[in-house]
């Protein structure tokens, strides 16, 4: 039997506000699509995050014996500077910043995309079509949506009409904007006079002879509305109503809610059952920006070659760090939070390793199906990776009493236990077990934060006992080893400088 016949997978949707229980269109089978990147720069963390999110969703998906259709697109035309609808392309812009062509662009900036999320150990997505690829089916989208009457044709450029489709849907619906609300804070804009009403957005665009990407339709030279490529392309591979559409929060409006409004006229039907949203990544309780340097790249963290950070961390390592927060929470990236991360996962690969060396009972202390069955319930729990980690570490402490003598376990259950940990781990959060800087540094690191632990357990009980001068020699000749301790709110914390 499937394990979905028997896991009762809850999804918060964006659509309702609510948790609800997954029940996929066509039984057995799901339909997935997600916001791909725009590809004119290296991918940058919080992108990284979203697809990292998605990937998880993607992989417990399957583990519930689902055959999923997972499709993501890339974005190489359209999608103009700052979301908006006037401006340069940003591809080619890019193009003419770097003297290439836009498709040089397009192929340099997709490949470093697929680098970096197969670093992370992303799976790829079932399908990946291109926005340039389906120029032909936006069109007929574009005609199908003006026959119905909810676009209109001007100068070369269409726009959707928001009042027209309003007047029998709900614009606004994901984003919970209401048409009064938007009129009332677009009224007074500059640039609308094509457009019947500010809020109307661009279906098909005219193109300038400045403008470099073009193509010809019923309506001239131009090329496609950003939100309209979605549509084409998840309608396209999935159907007019499919189960699952995600992105990040960032796009939930405009693009989304255009999505749905496209879906509707052009279809009349809802075009997603559950809408998925990740929330956005920060670096240092800031919002990450180039402008002032408060960024990073993921090689950076590879590397270690960024101010931020004090030293290189495993892909792994990232990745596990991003899990430690539920996709929905925004993450505050930080070297502190990845030395944190880093010595949990250590310690959680060392336990792991541990299982089959272990000495085995007659009988165990744990109950290992119903520890399984508490992983299962928190992804259930709309993929909650925090809890499966929390459960994940409970494993770590029994193993760890094990090991010392303080409790049982006997083979059948330690081979299980493995068998969950490891499917948990590998399989569903995704870390690639034979990442070799995990399996070689693992057991290193994890000695010397016990060692270090130990030590500032001694310096802490030297400091009690007023004894200074060892509190002292203790702290001095860690610094000299580069070992910086942090005194803090009645805790004690280290970092190693390398």
């Amino acid at each position: 039997m499937p394990n979905y016949q028997h896991q009762a997978l809850k999804i918060y949707n964006s659509l309702t506000g609510e948790k609800e229980k997954l029940t996929s269109i066509t039984p057995g089978n799901i339909g997935m699509y997600v916001c791909g990147p725009t590809v004119y720069n290296k991918v940058h963390l919080g992108n990284c995050r979203t697809f990292i999110s998605f990937d998880l969703v993607f992989r417990y998906l399957k583990y519930l014996d689902y055959k999923v259709r997972y499709v993501r697109n890339i974005t190489d035309a359209g999608h103009l500077e700052n979301d908006a609808e006037e401006g340069e392309d940003r591809i080619a812009k890019k193009a003419r910043l770097e003297s290439l062509e836009p498709m040089e662009i397009v192929q340099k900036y997709t490949v470093d995309f697929h680098q970096i999320l197969a670093t992370f150990n992303n799976h790829p997505p079932s399908i990946e079509p291109t926005a340039t690829g389906h120029i032909i089916e936006q069109i007929e989208i574009v005609k199908s949506i003006i026959d119905k009457g909810l676009a209109y044709e001007f100068n070369g450029s269409v726009y959707f009409d928001v009042l027209k489709y309003n007047e029998t849907e709900e614009y606004g619906i994901l984003s919970g904007r209401k048409v009064e609300e938007l009129m009332a804070n677009t009224r007074d804009l500059t640039g609308q006079s094509e457009k019947k009403n500010p809020q109307d957005f661009a279906l098909w665009k005219k193109a300038e002879p400045q403008h470099i990407m073009r193509w010809p339709s019923p309506w001239g030279i131009g090329f496609p509305g950003w939100h309209l490529e979605c549509t084409a392309m998840s309608t396209k591979y999935l159907g007019n109503r499919f189960d699952i559409h995600g992105g990040g929060m960032d796009l939930k409006f405009p693009h989304h809610e255009c999505e749905i409004a496209q879906g509707k006229a052009s279809t009349g039907e809802e075009p997603v059952n559950f809408w998925m949203h990740a929330n956005m990544l920060t670096l240092n309780g800031k919002k990450m920006a180039k402008s002032t340097g408060n960024n990073i790249l993921p090689e950076e963290i590879f590397t270690g070659n960024n101010p931020n950070l004090s030293k290189a961390y495993s892909p792994a390592v990232a990745r596990f760090f991003m899990l430690q927060a539920h996709y929905r929470s925004v993450l505050d990236f930080s070297d502190e939070a990845l030395q944190a991360a880093e010595k949990g996962f250590y310690r959680l690969m060392e336990a792991y390793k541990n299982i089959s060396q272990l000495p085995f009972s007659e009988q165990s202390s744990f109950d290992v199906d119903a520890f399984e069955q508490k992983c299962f319930d928190a992804m259930n729990d709309d993929f909650n990776s925090p809890v499966l980690i929390a459960h994940l570490f409970d494993a770590v402490k029994l193993i760890n009493s094990v090991k010392a003598g303080k409790a049982e376990l006997t083979q059948k259950d330690a081979t299980k236990l493995e068998q969950v940990i490891g499917d948990f781990v590998f399989e569903v959060m995704g870390i690639h077990k034979n990442q070799s800087d995990v399996q070689q540094t693992s057991t290193g690191e994890t000695k010397v934060s016990e060692l270090v632990e130990m030590l500032i357990d001694l310096r802490n009980k030297a400091r009690a006992n007023k004894d200074f001068a060892t509190s002292d020699k203790i702290r001095n000749q860690l610094i000299e080893m580069g070992i910086e301790l942090k005194d803090a709110q009645g805790k004690t914390e280290f970092s190693i400088k390398s």
